[in-house]
């Protein structure tokens, strides 16, 4: 017992005063961290899920820096992303194609990391952030017991995270965004796949008519020319009667590869129906649409097809041509759309009419 009752009666009010503050301190923070993790959950897509990681997350929470570094070996989720535009939109969001580099910072990649930011650590999860983070905390993101990819987050404060500091709340969270993650990509693999042309590997009708009118209306905002190609396999049906549906198949395939060559990751091509396909070449002019469709047409004829022993088919295209100007006065986009296809349209049966195996425009 104290010979000063009165002072150790003080001192347990300040050592109370102090665990109340720290209990009040761990509900806030309890309770940003479960009003971060229903945003994740809520999120409407991969897009919203972005950006409320990378920007209501890093903002909420008041951090430097917020990354996402996903394992890819096969390209695919760059590719997911890349078609929905987002890699240009997340310059935070990374790649890795294998361990190496996670396993140099995660020992066991199954466990975060916290302490200083190292230059190793620097070059791999922060190299859009300058100057570099002082201290940083690696948290694996795991599915299934395999990594998906890693969240990762900065901070210009040394002290911020060091090694042994409680990451109880911080591992929760990005077990639920690996989990949102997953589902939002599942999701737009779903979509994706209805929105592809199994026989040529292309997008199909669908998706067409959906980014023609997201174009033409981009189009028209930005006031850029928006340029559509509308082509035919000349004569198909009667070759693929002559050698059957399994060698039109190839010809299509190999058509759409010969297309997709010439073509920029801007631009959209789908296979419409049949053997004809459309193309929207993103902010070409008609001299330039003009050239693209003549190098498309030009590499199509002169490379003929290997469609039996010893048998070689000649296969040629007709195409049209059509730009969305000004002059066309139509604002609405969707019925903007439709006047760029018809146009190209019309300019594929002239190119028919004319003899085919040649490009025709509209004036």
């Amino acid at each position: 017992m104290s010979d000063n009752p009165q002072s150790e009666v003080t001192q347990l009010r300040r050592q109370l005063k102090a665990y109340v503050s720290q209990a009040h301190n761990n509900e806030q923070k309890l309770r940003r961290f479960q009003e971060q993790e229903l945003k994740f959950i809520s999120a409407n897509g991969l897009e919203e899920l972005l950006n409320t990681l990378l920007y209501d997350y890093r903002r909420n929470f008041n951090l430097d820096a917020v990354t996402l570094l996903l394992l890819d070996p096969e390209y695919e989720m760059r590719h997911i992303l890349e078609g929905l535009g987002l890699l240009q939109k997340h310059q935070d969001v990374l790649f890795d194609a294998d361990l190496a580099g996670i396993k140099q910072l995660l020992p066991d990649v199954l466990r975060p990391r916290l302490g200083l930011c190292r230059d190793d650590c620097a070059s791999l999860l922060f190299p859009n952030t300058h100057p570099a983070p002082d201290s940083s905390a690696i948290f694996p993101l795991v599915r299934n017991r395999q990594l998906i990819g890693t969240l990762n987050i900065g901070s210009s404060q040394p002290e911020r995270f060091i090694t042994g500091s409680a990451t109880d709340f911080l591992e929760r969270l990005a077990a639920v965004l690996a989990v949102c993650f997953e589902n939002a990509l599942n999701h737009e693999r779903i979509k994706l796949l209805g929105l592809i042309d199994p026989l040529t590997g292309i997008h199909n009708r669908r998706y067409f008519d959906e980014r023609l009118v997201e174009e033409t209306s981009r189009a028209q905002r930005q006031g850029q020319p928006l340029s559509c190609l509308f082509l035919d396999i000349d004569h198909f049906k009667q070759f693929n009667d002559r050698f059957g549906h399994s060698i039109g198949d190839h010809v299509l395939r190999e058509v759409a590869n010969t297309i997709k060559s010439h073509m920029r990751a801007s631009d959209v091509l789908a296979r419409f129906g049949g053997e004809e396909f459309a193309i929207l070449l993103i902010q070409k002019d008609r001299d330039e649409a003009m050239e693209i469709a003549e190098r498309i047409r030009a590499a199509v004829a002169v490379r003929p097809l290997r469609i039996a022993a010893a048998t070689d088919a000649n296969i040629t295209v007709s195409i049209g041509c059509a730009v969305l100007t000004e002059t066309h006065e139509v604002t609405v986009p969707e019925d903007a759309s439709r006047t760029l296809l018809n146009l190209a349209d019309q300019a594929l049966y002239q190119a028919k009419e004319a003899g085919r195996n040649r490009v025709c425009s509209t004036d």
